[in-house]
């Protein structure tokens, strides 16, 4: 049971301490994703002598897992939920006995537990509330990671301490899209990490709590946020987010050849990219390090003596190659009122109500005389839900499995290049950005 954190928070005293000697990394999936990951994500953080803050995601697919673990015990498949649950404290166990000589450590007994406890939720009365179900179970693949990853350290005689950012991120009960209360957290974050001497101190990504102490996750990928999170409440020297690529690149590898890497870009370009979509970093990282102006460094785990990329404030050198993003598994919608009249504020303000209560989110958006279109992202289980919600009103049309691709500082030779024999289905632009959704 996660402890109920002080409403009294005023009345706490904050250390005095000097926050500038700390730098924030943030470590994802795939760089802990083995025992060898593991070894290299201790490796990097032996090049350094700066006391760090080090968040870490779930290894490896364990979040996709975990989402399966969930939906199996929401719908009462108590075999599948079991076996599920197994594989998972399997692949981790694996990497725990590559990691550690003894088995007898007291961090086997901390990872079995967590799943033991798992396990026990089939016996239990399971929330009719798929996103608070879905909150406290998948949330614990960040837990064991850093578990692991603090152990490891430690026994490699890194000063070190686990902290649980369930107890230090305040949130709303937004549950799977949490929002950060900044006052309480900025105090609850400087207690957390300032009081103890550790050289180095490990959380979790994407974790948080409400103040009844319920565990919330700020959305998927949101453990680049959280780093910005904590990297703004302590003043951070800077934040390092360790990646598989290079640095920043104008177009992910999976879509496009010959890419490049951007070795400097801006506050303001980051935030445009990681809004359309870039999968470098997360949407909400960029605001508390701009805010503060703390610089964001992109390095390769795979070559950490590196250089990267780095965003700040300078907007000298944004705009120099175009940069594409392509998001895949989209959703055109068409609205328009039964009596065919006019799409006016009242009919919009009802749509956004609709799209916000089934946490649809919109991507682009057109309105003519007597239709609304967006192109969105919503979970495929809510889908037909929706559809049903609209068709009360409107009439309804969409596609699925649909392309956007976005491509900031734009030319008509480079839409027609990427296009090709695509068929558009809409498109939008503005001075420096383009957006296309097509099949």
């Amino acid at each position: 049971m996660l402890r109920k954190v002080k409403q009294n928070y005023q009345n706490n005293t904050i250390l005095a301490v000097n926050f500038y000697a700390m730098k924030v990394f943030k470590f994802g999936g795939a760089s802990v994703k083995s025992a060898e990951a593991v070894r290299n994500v201790q490796s990097i953080i032996s090049r350094y002598s700066d006391r760090l803050v080090v968040v870490v995601s779930a290894m490896g697919k364990t979040t996709n897992a975990l989402e399966e673990i969930t939906k199996a015990l929401f719908d009462n498949d108590k075999d599948i939920f079991t076996e599920l649950v197994n594989e998972c404290r399997y692949f981790h166990l694996q990497i725990m006995n590559e990691l550690f000589d003894e088995n007898n450590l007291s961090i086997f007994d901390e990872v079995n537990q967590v799943f033991d406890s798992l396990i026990e939720k089939k016996n239990q009365v399971i929330s009719d509330n798929y996103d608070f179900l879905y909150d406290q179970i998948v949330s614990l693949g960040e837990v064991v990671s850093t578990l692991i990853v603090s152990a490891y350290l430690a026994q490699k005689n890194e000063k070190v301490c686990w902290k649980d950012a369930r107890t230090f991120l305040r949130t709303n009960d937004k549950y799977r899209a949490a929002k950060i209360d900044w006052d309480i957290t900025q105090q609850f974050i400087k207690e957390e990490i300032f009081s103890s001497d550790c050289q180095i101190i490990v959380t979790q990504g994407f974790l948080g709590h409400t103040v009844e102490g319920n565990t919330t996750t700020l959305g998927r990928e949101g453990s680049d946020f959280t780093a910005a999170i904590i990297a703004y409440c302590i003043q951070a020297e800077s934040v390092t987010i360790w990646k598989d690529v290079p640095g920043m690149l104008n177009a992910d590898p999976k879509w496009f050849s010959d890419t490049v890497k951007l070795d400097k870009i801006s506050f303001k370009e980051a935030i445009e990219l990681a809004y359309y979509g870039a999968s470098v970093i997360h949407p909400k990282t960029i605001q508390p390090l701009q805010n503060k102006n703390i610089p964001l460094y992109i390095k390769s785990f795979i070559h950490p003596a590196a250089d990267g990329s780095v965003i700040q404030e300078s907007m000298e050198f944004d705009g120099l190659v175009p940069s594409f993003i392509v998001k895949t598994k989209q959703i055109l919608l068409s609205l328009t009122p039964k009596d065919f009249s006019f799409v006016v504020e009242e009919n919009l303000r009802d749509i956004f109500e609709k799209l916000a209560q089934f946490g649809a989110h919109i991507n682009v958006m057109q309105n003519a005389a007597v239709s609304f279109t967006v192109c969105m992202d919503i979970d495929a289980h809510k889908l037909d839900a929706l559809i049903q919600e609209f068709q009360k009103e409107y009439k309804v049309k969409y596609n699925t499995e649909l392309e956007l691709l976005t491509i900031r500082h734009y030319d008509q030779e480079t839409i027609d290049r990427v296009v090709g024999d695509k068929e558009i289905l809409m498109e939008q632009r503005t001075r420096h950005t383009v957006r296309i959704v097509m099949r």
